[in-house]
């Protein structure tokens, strides 16, 4: 609720009117929230305003707040306001807090602070709850062993954190434990289209906005990230399963995202081509409302790398995550917010893909999609996009190849792919998925890859000293099963690994690392991506036949190459068929460079300026001055 409602609420003359005011503690909790989320100047004169309502409460205002505090997120509840000096706590489960809550059941129903109301029982369970337990308040609250994540758990649609229509919820589980750590609306079309409404309602006015003030928002944004990075890390780990070093390095590249955004939408500048006869300027604007749909392998790093650039340019946003990994892009808008991004600007739903995307590329207002997924899913989208004829990015599948030449330190080979190879358990779409390395240098690279790769540590991402955490889900296991078997029936040689990983109380998702010889082009690891910590090794003799077999796939994502030899070097951007080449380098992937693929991997770029072109169109206006009379 904003200002000018709450102002009409209390009637013209100022004074609450009989009935005009809106009943129970959910509609003050949204006022409260609306309250602390608003500039300023307005939020002091709500605060005055939301003191007098409360008068014929028992507890008044301050009870108000403290039954807040342990709703609203962390980035809300952290926000300086004079009435909550002192305030400003950690959800703990103290004496006070469950006076508070027992104190405020006698009201009859209670709002969550999310738009729903719940009877006093559901703080009954909520109260019922010891050591770090899950708690069980509906949109409030997850566990980690560490420490307590607090977050919402809903969609945001305009500026509002709202549930499925239906009320329908799904499961958020960790992969590693099969624990439940969340539940998140089940939404569908008439969601997905109310997102695109307030995402066209807020476009004039965030487009309308200078490039510095977008600048000093992303910035603000990224400060917040590093703030919280212990606290996203956690909540990255506990949905996704990968180590919490992992989780860790992936905020800070998704952060370095709004970063680089920041600074290149400030350098956009019109163009003033040169033409005989004429004043030609060319002019970039924004595309106008863009869809997002993210994968589960990086889910705040992919959500962020097609957040920056939008928002940067003027653009507003649709947003959609994986089912798998919902609860770090709920986190990523929840700080936004609060960094000052304008309800409207940023729109996520959670739910059906199927009816969600459909309902996107039936919209003639959604004027570009980014996906980043599988090809087959790709395909699907290109073929709904002609309708509209909407701008497409898509990254697509990847099925790097890393070519080892005898040059090569076999050392420095090793450890490059060790790096590449098992980042995230192998489910990256740029990591390695097969190696062709020279005949003088292939049998002492299989043997070190073997004993380094067989030396890693599985388990729970929040343990210590975790090296590899879960396969995703069941069928992501049983797609590497499958491949590796395949391998070994058609005559790979099985160096190490080749089986699960059994883990005593922990989910039975945990596959070897495993090295594969003597493969060929007809086993399914060498022609389809793995998606796993699966290291198929061929052995070659000259540069032209590793490039031919290197080029020998429908994919062209990312490669890797490990030489000295400086004129091939030179060669490889013409030679090797791939968006991404990594010399030497297992981290080829960095903010301030183009990012993407050709051929079966899709098109399209993000990172530095030209991800930001993604999102822009041009304007040649071309004017000629009359002649005098």
């Amino acid at each position: 609720m904003g200002l000018h409602e709450f102002t009409r609420f209390r009637g013209e003359s100022g004074e609450r009117e009989a009935g005009r005011w809106p009943r129970g503690w959910s509609s003050l909790l949204e006022i409260l929230l609306d309250t602390l989320s608003l500039p300023e100047q307005e939020r002091d004169v709500n605060i005055r305003g939301l003191d007098e309502a409360v008068e014929g409460f028992d507890g008044g205002i301050e009870l108000l707040f403290k039954l807040c505090l342990l709703l609203i997120p962390p980035t809300l509840r952290e926000r300086s306001h004079p009435r909550l000096d002192g305030l400003h706590v950690r959800l703990e489960f103290g004496v006070e807090s469950l006076e508070i809550l027992r104190e405020s059941t006698k009201f009859g129903r209670i709002g969550d602070g999310l738009g729903h109301d719940m009877p006093p029982e559901g703080f009954g369970k909520w109260c019922e709850c010891t050591g770090k337990e899950v708690v069980t308040l509906p949109g409030t609250g997850i566990s980690t062993p560490e420490k307590e994540i607090k977050m919402m758990e809903s969609n945001l649609i305009g500026g509002r954190w709202v549930g499925a229509d239906s009320g329908e919820t799904f499961e958020v589980s960790n992969p590693a434990t099969d624990q439940v750590v969340g539940r998140v609306p089940n939404a569908g079309a008439d969601e997905a289209r109310r997102a695109v409404d307030a995402a066209f309602d807020a476009l004039p006015g965030w487009a309308a906005r200078t490039a510095i003030e977008r600048a000093e928002v992303l910035e603000t944004l990224s400060a917040r990230l590093a703030e919280d990075r212990e606290e996203l890390a956690a909540l990255l780990t506990e949905e996704q399963g990968k180590p919490l070093a992992e989780s860790r390095a992936e905020i800070d590249y998704g952060r370095s995202f709004f970063e680089v955004s920041a600074k290149a939408c400030q350098a956009i500048r019109d163009e003033m081509p040169l033409v005989p006869g004429k004043k030609v300027r060319v002019h970039r604007r924004p595309v106008g409302v863009a869809a997002a749909i993210t994968p589960w392998n990086f889910p705040m790093a992919m959500l962020a790398k097609k957040m920056a650039p939008a928002i940067a340019v003027g653009c507003t946003q649709v947003l959609k995550p994986a089912e798998q990994t919902p609860l770090s892009a709920i986190a990523l808008l929840e700080r936004a917010m609060a960094s000052g991004v304008p309800a409207g600007v940023l729109n996520l739903v959670t739910g059906d893909p199927a009816a969600i995307g459909a309902a996107w590329l039936e919209d003639p207002r959604v004027r570009k999609l980014s996906f980043t997924g599988s090809t087959e899913v790709g395909r699907i989208l290109m073929r709904g996009a002609a309708t509209n004829l909407q701008r497409l990015s898509l990254e697509l599948g990847g099925h790097a190849p890393m070519i080892v030449f005898e040059d090569a330190s076999v050392d420095l080979a090793v450890d490059i792919a060790m790096a590449a190879k098992f980042r995230n358990g192998g489910q990256t779409c740029i990591c390695p998925n097969r190696f062709l390395v020279h005949r003088d240098l292939h049998d002492q690279f299989a043997s070190m890859l073997a004993i380094r790769s067989a030396a890693l540590i599985s388990g729970r991402g929040h343990d210590p000293g975790i090296d590899l955490g879960p396969m995703i889900d069941d069928q992501a296991i049983e797609k590497v099963e499958a491949h590796v078997a395949d391998a070994v029936k058609l005559g790979a040689t099985l160096v190490t690994g080749g089986g699960r990983r059994r883990i005593e109380g922990l989910a039975d998702r945990f596959f070897e690392p495993t090295v594969l010889t003597s493969c060929t082009s007809r086993m399914r690891c060498w022609n389809e991506e793995t998606f796993g910590p699966v290291c198929p090794i061929r052995m070659f003799d000259d540069e032209s036949e590793a490039l031919a077999i290197a080029n020998d796939s429908s994919f062209g994502l990312a490669s890797y190459v490990v030489t000295n030899d400086q004129e091939r070097i030179r060669r490889l951007g013409d030679d090797l068929h791939t968006g991404i080449i990594g010399v030497n380098d297992p981290g080829p992937a960095v903010a301030g460079v183009p990012f993407g693929g050709v051929k079966h991997s899709g098109f399209g770029r993000e990172g530095g300026r030209w991800g930001l072109e993604e999102y822009l169109e041009l304007v040649t206006i071309s004017s000629v001055e009359p002649a005098a009379e």
